[in-house]
C-alpha cells in the first residue's frame, strides 16, 4: 500500500461518511455541504444549490469558527459539515483536517460530487 493510500484509510477510519441521499438530508436539517472543488470542474459539471464554495486551499481558514477570515456559515464547533470533492477522495483528508481545528462533526461525501450527481439529487448549472 502506498503512503498516501494508507494516510487516506487512517483518516477515513475517523469519518462517518455520509452517501449523497444522507448528506442531502443533513443540508435539509441545517448542515453545511462545503464544496472544495476547484473552478473548473464547478464551471464542467455545476455545483450543489446551497452547497458553500470554498477551494481546497483556504479550507480551513474559511471553516475555523474562531478565525478572522471565516465564512459567515462558520458560526460554531458543533456544526455538521460535509465536504466535498470530485470523486470523494481529497475531501475525507480534509474533512480530517476540519476535525483537527474542533469541528467534531465533520465529514465527508461518500463518492464527492459525481456521487451527488448520479444519485440525481440537484444541481445548478450556469446554462439555468
Amino acid at each position: 500500500m502506498s503512503a498516501v493510500d494508507a494516510l487516506l484509510a487512517r483518516a477515513r477510519s475517523e469519518l462517518v461518511r455520509l452517501d449523497p441521499r444522507e448528506a442531502a438530508e443533513l443540508q435539509k436539517a441545517g448542515g453545511l455541504l462545503v464544496d472544495i472543488r476547484y473552478a473548473e470542474l464547478r464551471e464542467r459539471d455545476g455545483t450543489i444549490p446551497g452547497a458553500l464554495i470554498v477551494e481546497r486551499n483556504e479550507l480551513e481558514w474559511r471553516l475555523d469558527p474562531t478565525g478572522e477570515h471565516r465564512a459567515p456559515e462558520a458560526t460554531h464547533h458543533d456544526l455538521p459539515v460535509v465536504v466535498i470533492c470530485n470523486e470523494g477522495y481529497a475531501s475525507s483528508l480534509a474533512a480530517v483536517s476540519l476535525r483537527q481545528l474542533g469541528l467534531h462533526r465533520a465529514t465527508d461525501l461518500t463518492g464527492g460530487f459525481q456521487a451527488w450527481r448520479a444519485a440525481a439529487l440537484p444541481v445548478e448549472t450556469g446554462a439555468e
